[in-house]
Formats: structure tokens, sequence, C-alpha cells
């Protein structure tokens, strides 16, 4: 079960979670060429541990348990994969 970025994500763009994820799986960073264009983060569903660091760093609470993510944002588990090609 993978981590997900959800809709609060959408032009806040923080990115606390990045600095806290281990394995480097939450992009665009800012120094990525991407960051500016993309309207949020997202956390790739394959190379994430479900170590849950990300959570608490998120300072608009955007990031979700894919379990745990509300109904109203289920598209949000295909947005962040999609980002990824995967």
């Amino acid at each position: 079960m993978a981590y997900v970025i959800a809709e609060p994500c959408i032009g806040t763009k923080d990115t606390a979670c990045v600095d806290a994820c281990p394995v480097d799986c939450i992009h665009p960073k800012k120094d990525e060429g991407d960051h500016d264009p993309a309207d949020q983060l997202f956390i790739d569903p394959v190379e994430c541990i479900d170590c849950g660091a990300c959570v608490p760093a998120c300072p608009v609470s955007a990031i979700f348990a894919q379990d745990d993510l509300p109904e109203k944002w289920a598209h949000f588990t295909e947005k962040n994969a999609a980002h990824f090609g995967r």
C-alpha cells in the first residue's frame, strides 16, 4: 500500500514531504524542470516503502495511505501513478 498526495496539495506544493522521504519517491522537486508547471507533488507508488514519514511533514494534510484516501479524492491514486508513467 503506497501513500497518495491528494487535492490539498494543488497550488501549495510545499516540499517538506520531499525532504522527509527516505527513498526519494516524491516529485517534482523544486530543482526539477517539471516543478513549476506541475499543479501538485506526486508519490511514486512503486518506489514508496509505506513508511509514512511524509504524512506529518505535509503542512496541508494532503498525504494519505491509499486505503485511507477519502472517496472524493480516489482519482488521485491514478493521478500520482500516471505522473511516473505507471
